[in-house]
């Protein structure tokens, strides 16, 4: 016979309470399973007591691989995806069929959550995409986490039939989530619960949270500002919570498809006997303080739920009073403070955007793309990789969009035509929603492990951190012209340009944001790079020649390369026509005074001086027409900027399984990417 009281919590950092009578009803679970939001607090909870059971479970989350709650876990299987995107939804699940899903995924639940467009597209849009496409596929459960902020106003032990006031948007997105689900599940019978959570505490809760803060502080015999003392809630432990959802998987699902379920103690908690339990667990010498902080707009005095349909219909009902529940939190702080509270847990995980110029690369943008995912693995951080396929003849674009199609982190975008490389840059640039931007040339002599060193140097607060080519594996001649290059378009430019430094450089968002704003069309993106300022620095690093092909860079294309970087960031070159011309007529000058006083005293006796008068006027057509070509290059650069032409036209842009290409469907495009940069800013 199954033992039916909750076996104590290992050593093990992502234990639980479940009774092993609990567990043999997760192994009931159709599989494979897919634990959507695990990122999350009760999702992830939720995934590491079923995938230490079986294997077939999977964490499902947008930021499944740089989630401080799932960085170190033992438990491998991952999925990366944008539940918004209906196209990557439904490819996923055409993919992967899974059986059983655990909606967990949410936005809006934290003040810091207050783009009210992404609240609803999360919440409602996202659990759409997901219904739709499993019940194309088919599935045996669908379990939805809901909120008790559905009730809103009506907050005092509300029945699952009580009407709803909900008063934010996120209470309004959930419910609507709940609605969407009732009808799928009573009237086209698809398998599927909604659960109204009530206040959920336990491990791995947000550190900024009100029980997170109470145990941390209590362990050092303090108390965190606080709000009014009357505010209430009702406190349901995680494990209490996640064993739930196995049983709403397993009845409603199947029995009531479509039920609604209060997921709840029962038992109204105040703020101030909340903080005196603390007080005794803890045994906190001082009182509380309260009024230390506001009160939210949502806070409300009589806040509890009504389990009864629960206990009924799932056999379920809560476990574990407050005040284990507390005791259990702190052991697991206790637990966890060397080798996650001050480490893998961060308030918002950085995301780093790597923007790959291609052009005759298809060979070797698979291998950009493994070695940069090795690179932003380890570093821990979020990510995106941008090819951009700047019109090349050959197989370039295939490539990407296979690589789209297969990884969620990559993004690709085709030119209309070839613009170059520095218009490709920017074209990726304008796309990417990372908090700093990496520019990197397709053919891997821009070496991704160096990232690493970028990355570092950046945490140490520098803007941008560019790399320094201290050896290149190129034909002895070409290192010279490189070296004198650089030298020379430091002397001429009107700004302190870095020696030996290409586009291979780590930008911060705001200095991205900058080079963003300037309206010129010719652009040499290292110059404007340089000419904005902040904190810069360099990495050294060795550049090796192409892994595949042959370079496309001729000693003219070279040629054009300087001319190019020289007209656009210094004016000396007329300084120095106007100077010669100074020199030369001022020679002429006392050449003149010379032959007159030699013509005076030596009066010539037949025609002299042809010789000179040839290589006077050949020597100086020639500066003259140097100079006007100069002029030509200056006078050229002023008319293609006002010709106002695009710097570039983009073809296609691929996403997942998606393919942008109408007007409607770019700008479609670039609300999500601004709205994407709007989330991470706050």
């Amino acid at each position: 016979m199954a033992d039916s009281s909750p076996t104590p919590a290992s050593v093990d950092l992502w234990a639980d309470n479940w009774t092993d009578a609990d567990r043999e009803q997760a192994r009931k679970l159709q599989g494979p399973i897919w634990v959507v939001g695990a990122s999350g607090f009760i999702g992830a909870k939720l995934f590491f007591s079923l995938a230490r059971l079986r294997p077939d479970v999977f964490a499902v989350s947008r930021q499944v691989e740089s989630s401080w709650r799932l960085l170190h876990c033992p438990y491998p299987n991952r999925i990366t995806l944008d539940i918004t995107v209906a196209r990557d939804v439904e490819a996923a699940v055409k993919k992967h069929r899974p059986r059983t899903v655990f909606n967990l995924s949410a936005y809006g639940a934290y003040e810091r959550q207050n783009t009210v467009a992404r609240i609803h597209e999360v919440n409602y849009h996202g659990t759409l995409n997901l219904v739709t496409a499993l019940q194309e596929s088919g599935c045996d459960a669908f379990v939805q986490a809901g909120t008790s902020s559905e009730y809103g106003l009506n907050c005092a032990g509300p029945a699952e039939t009580a009407a709803l006031e909900p008063n934010s948007d996120y209470a309004v997105s959930k419910a609507a989530a709940s609605y969407l689900l009732g009808y799928y599940g009573c009237i086209k019978q698809f398998p599927c619960a909604h659960l109204r959570l009530y206040s959920v505490y336990g491990p791995w809760e947000e550190r900024d949270r009100l029980v997170p803060r109470l145990v941390r502080l209590g362990l050092q015999g303090q108390y965190p500002p606080l709000v009014n003392p009357a505010i209430s809630r009702d406190f349901l432990y995680v494990d209490d919570c996640t064993r739930a959802f196995v049983e709403a998987a397993l009845v409603a699902c199947r029995r009531q498809p479509g039920h609604t379920f209060n997921i709840a103690t029962g038992t109204k908690t105040s703020l101030a006997e909340i903080t005196q339990l603390t007080r005794q667990v803890f045994a906190i010498p001082a009182e509380p303080v309260f009024g230390a902080m506001p009160n939210r707009k949502w806070d409300l005095a009589n806040w509890y739920g009504d389990p009864a349909r629960a206990r009924a219909e799932l056999g379920w009902s809560s476990r574990v009073p407050l005040a284990a529940g507390l005791a259990l939190t702190a052991e697991w702080e206790k637990l966890a403070a060397p080798h996650v509270r001050f480490g893998v847990i961060a308030q918002k995980t950085e995301k780093l955007s790597a923007v790959i110029a291609c052009y005759r690369d298809h060979q070797a943008i698979p291998v950009m793309h493994e070695r940069l995912t090795k690179v932003f693995t380890a570093l821990g951080v979020d990510y995106e990789i941008i090819f951009v396929n700047d019109r090349s003849p050959t197989e370039d674009e295939a490539v990407i969009r296979r690589l789209c199609e297969e990884d969620a982190h990559v993004v690709g975008i085709s030119h209309s035509r070839n613009f170059g490389s520095q218009s490709a840059f920017l074209s990726g640039m304008e796309i990417a929603t990372g908090d700093a931007v990496i520019l990197l040339d397709g053919d891997l002599q821009d070496t991704p492990e160096t990232i690493e060193q970028f990355y570092h140097e950046w945490k140490k607060g520098f803007d941008v951190v560019f790399g320094v080519r201290v050896k290149r594996e190129a034909a002895w001649y070409m290192q010279i012209f490189y070296k004198a290059f650089y030298r020379v378009l430091r002397h001429l430019a009107e700004v302190e340009m870095p020696v030996d430094a290409g586009d291979f450089s780590l930008i911060d968002r705001k200095v991205v944001d900058h080079l963003l704003q300037f309206p010129e069309r010719d652009v040499f993106v290292r110059g404007l790079r340089a000419w904005v300022g902040f904190k810069q620095t360099g990495v050294p690093y060795v550049r090796p020649e192409r892994m595949f092909g042959r370079t496309t860079n001729s000693m003219l294309k070279n040629i054009w390369w300087a001319k190019k970087a020289i007209f656009s960031f210094s004016l000396k070159p007329l300084h120095y026509i106007q100077g010669l011309g100074f020199a030369i007529f001022a020679l002429s000058m006392a050449l003149s005074l010379f032959y007159l006083g030699y013509y005076l005293l030596h009066p010539p006796e037949g025609a002299r001086g042809v010789t000179t008068i040839i290589l006077l006027v050949l020597g100086l057509g020639g500066i003259q027409l140097l100079s006007l070509s100069i002029l030509g290059d200056y006078l050229g650069k002023v008319l293609e900027e006002t010709k106002g032409r695009p710097r570039y036209i983009r073809a296609r842009i691929y996403k997942g399984q998606g393919v942008f290409s109408g007007e409607g469907d770019m700008r479609d495009f670039m609300t999500e990417v601004k709205q994407a940069r709007r989330d991470r800013t706050g």
